[in-house]
């Protein structure tokens, strides 16, 4: 993936309000920062935020974190901000995803969203897929019992091996389509930057959404 890096980005990113810093000091207590006692759900890879943002415009009773490892992405997100009325349900984190378990408790998070995520094309960088293995590992452990991941691409090969892992990691697949605008899983879809594009283009849209297996093993 190719960015264009903002040397400013270092330094608006961490001063912005919407951006969470140090975020481990609310392990166990998000619903402390928010004030509130609603679900939590996560966006992994959130880009510039237009997904999260409509999300939470839409859903005032659920409070939404914006994962994104690259300062320049998420400049673009907070500057979007200052264009619109934000939601006040919703922040934002710089953060690599392997440190899910320094920033939030077992059952903390209700639902994770993974929209268009790297490929990773070759095969040596399979584990860095946000749907292999050692993610989904991750992902257990943060989740609540019985809720969901929901995975969104138009990677076919993508789709392919995250269907492959989750049944390899035992994790239940509940549902999924591979052509999901046309498609009853379609309904009440918020599109993401990306699948609008990509759609425009006649790509058709996949969808999982699997949970992890009843019985959760920590390592």
């Amino acid at each position: 993936m190719r960015l264009r890096n903002i040397p400013r980005a270092k330094e608006a990113v961490p001063a912005s309000s919407f951006v969470i810093n140090e975020p481990e000091r609310y392990r166990g207590s998000w619903q402390q920062l928010f004030g509130d006692s609603h679900p939590l759900h996560l966006e992994i890879g959130m880009g510039k935020g237009r997904f999260l943002r409509d999300m939470a415009a839409r859903h005032p009773e659920i409070n939404y974190i914006g994962i994104e490892r690259y300062t320049s992405v998420l400049l673009r997100a907070i500057e979007r901000i200052g264009q619109e009325e934000a939601p006040s349900n919703y922040r934002f984190l710089c953060l690599d995803a392997t440190r899910l378990g320094d920033i939030f408790a077992p059952g903390e998070v209700d639902r994770i969203y993974l929209n268009f995520s790297d490929p990773w094309p070759k095969e040596r960088h399979a584990r860095r897929r946000l749907t292999s293995a050692s993610f989904l590992h991750l992902y257990e452990q943060v989740l609540k019992k019985g809720k969901t991941v929901e995975f969104k691409t138009d990677n076919q090969e993508l789709f392919d091996f995250s269907l492959e892992s989750a049944k390899e990691a035992g994790w239940r697949i509940l549902a999924f389509t591979r052509d999901l605008h046309r498609d009853a899983m379609g309904e009440g879809n918020v599109m993401t930057e990306y699948e609008e594009k990509f759609s425009q283009r006649g790509n058709p849209i996949c969808k999982m959404i699997a949970a992890p297996p009843e019985e959760i093993h920590v390592r």
